[in-house]
């Protein structure tokens, strides 16, 4: 006979073994469910990415997706300035799922230029030790010397010369339009939201917001789609970050030890105090046309990875007012990039990369001697083939690729 209370017992394991088994059967389904989920956002990230490569390919010209049978994700990109860089955005959606991406792109270069001086003035002079690797555009083929500190010569060109023109390649008009106005909603700080204390975010894929901020930037992130504009003058302290962001004011200066990546343009000025670090890819830039004078001066230790302009269009404003737009550049830093300079230039840090000017000078304790360069090495070489330079130039663009993924 079996008693009652054995037919409890088995009964409380029954249910023990069904409630065991509808949790398996419930975490499998939600494995199941986990798991399709997971699968279809790594066929979206790879379709999203198949978009990118798709623009690439095209020359981030607008054009439809070729339709993929096999799939039901839709996809679309659209290309746009920001500054002088080329932003592609990219969507990937399915139902109500979508995946976003934004990149900074542009063409590669074979720019293999190291120096372009303007056939207006005497010929290029030398001192010390001068290493330029690349092809030169000069007043002269020949490179004179110039005793000045009293210690060898020692002269090494790897490269074409011939002879220049009287003004220098013409500057992309994009310079210009970002004088003459960024469209871009007007928008006051305190409007912005904040995701954590003291950083202020704005996606790629929202409209630019533009905000005219205080004299002096200090202890505050601002990341992506920004214009920092002030009437006065905007000086950026080193405890303050900035990415991808621009800069647009009269005067702008960078405290030493500053390090982030801007877009900088002024009218009167810019400074970048010692050991600031500008990283790729970064823009300083001053457009002359309305000023009496103006200065850049980048003092010693600075690295810049990008550009550095000063432009004036008007040939005849050029020659009259040469004296008074100058860029000077310290010794111990890196421009790892290009310099156009339609002022006068004192290089005294290398360069890797290409230098257009209209004139150089050599400003020591003692004297000052005009187009002449010392103990400097210009080698368009260490650009590697995968760098995208700032487009200083309208040129054919062969092939696109990625500067930064800012999303």
């Amino acid at each position: 006979m079996v008693k009652a209370h054995s037919l409890l017992y088995a009964i409380y394991i029954c249910l023990i073994v069904s409630i065991i088994c509808g949790a398996l059967l419930y975490f499998a389904n939600l494995y199941g469910q986990l798991n399709l989920h997971y699968n279809l956002q790594e066929e979206m990230y790879i379709h999203n990415q198949s978009v990118v490569n798709f623009a690439l390919g095209n020359k981030i010209k607008p054009e439809e997706l070729p339709i993929d049978e096999n799939s039901s994700i839709e996809g679309s990109y659209q290309a746009k300035q920001y500054g002088l860089l080329t932003l592609l955005l990219a969507k990937s959606s399915l139902r109500n799922d979508t995946i976003a991406s934004a990149h900074i792109v542009g063409s590669f270069s074979s720019d293999k230029t190291a120096i372009y001086l303007a056939n207006f003035t005497k010929s290029l002079s030398y001192s010390g030790n001068v290493k330029l690797v690349g092809d030169c555009q000069l007043p002269s083929i020949y490179i004179e010397d110039s005793y000045i500190n009293n210690k060898p010569n020692n002269l090494i060109i790897q490269g074409k010369t011939t002879i220049s023109d009287i003004q220098l390649p013409k500057i992309n008009p994009n310079f210009k339009k970002i004088f003459d106005g960024i469209t871009a909603e007007k928008t006051a700080l305190s409007d912005i939201e904040k995701p954590k204390d003291s950083l202020f975010y704005n996606s790629f894929h929202n409209t630019t917001k533009e905000v005219y901020v205080n004299s002096i930037l200090s202890n505050v992130i601002f990341k992506g789609n920004f214009i920092l504009r002030s009437n006065d003058s905007i000086r950026v302290k080193k405890n303050t970050i900035l990415e991808d962001v621009i800069l647009i004011a009269p005067k702008i200066t960078f405290e030493e030890g500053f390090v982030g990546t801007v877009q900088a343009f002024a009218t009167k000025g810019i400074e970048l105090e010692q050991k600031v670090t500008l990283n790729y890819p970064s823009v300083i830039c001053t457009y002359t046309a309305d000023v009496p004078e103006s200065l850049i001066k980048i003092k010693k230790e600075c690295k810049i990875t990008g550009a550095v302009v000063m432009f004036h269009n008007d040939l005849e404003s050029i020659n009259k007012n040469i004296n008074k737009n100058t860029i000077e550049i310290d010794e111990a830093g890196l421009i790892f990039g290009d310099i156009y300079c339609t002022g006068k230039l004192d290089l005294k840090s290398n360069v890797y990369g290409s230098v257009y000017t209209n004139r150089f000078y050599l400003k020591t304790k003692s004297s000052t001697h005009d187009n002449t360069i010392s103990d400097i090495e210009i080698n368009s070489g260490k650009r590697p083939k995968y760098f995208i330079s700032i487009p200083l130039f309208e040129t054919k663009k062969t092939k696109y690729g990625i500067l930064k993924k800012v999303l």
